[in-house]
């Protein structure tokens, strides 16, 4: 077994899923490995990870509209707001999804659906550089 790792990094401009399958397929590829796990880890409290259909973009309006509901930026029971209205909703909504994902890897590709790609969920307002581990543990063969 071996091991390759490296941050991705995503700029955001608001809330938003931002889809980054084309960096890791190139990250799978730059490691020379063909089989094994990935696993991508979220270095955030107020962004997550999903994979998520990529073909029709009313999937995405969709879940945008239903986290708003969900945790929207009126709560009045929250007192959490040091660094804006959105903060704590944010982090209740990164509580909701998840931090990290793993994906099994098979020659030299991600193992996704058809209609699949990996997304980070921004859920801050303000446009973020948002970091992504990249760990992938493989074999050459």
């Amino acid at each position: 077994m071996q091991q390759f790792q490296r941050s991705l990094f995503i700029s955001t401009r608001g809330k938003a899923l931002y889809e980054f399958t084309p960096d890791v397929q190139a990250f799978l590829r730059q490691s020379g490995l063909r089989t094994g796990l990935l696993t991508l880890f979220c270095r955030h409290t107020s962004a997550s990870l999903l994979i998520q259909e990529n073909a029709d973009r009313s999937v995405q309006s969709d879940l945008l509209a239903y986290f708003e509901q969900l945790a929207p930026e009126t709560m009045p029971f929250t007192t959490h707001k040091t660094e804006g209205s959105d903060d704590m909703p944010a982090h209740i909504r990164t509580a909701l999804t998840q931090t990290s994902l793993s994906i099994p890897v098979m020659a030299g590709e991600a193992v996704l659906g058809t209609w699949q790609g990996i997304y980070l969920f921004e859920h801050r307002a303000m446009p973020h550089r948002r970091e992504v581990v990249a760990h992938f543990l493989g074999e050459a063969s």
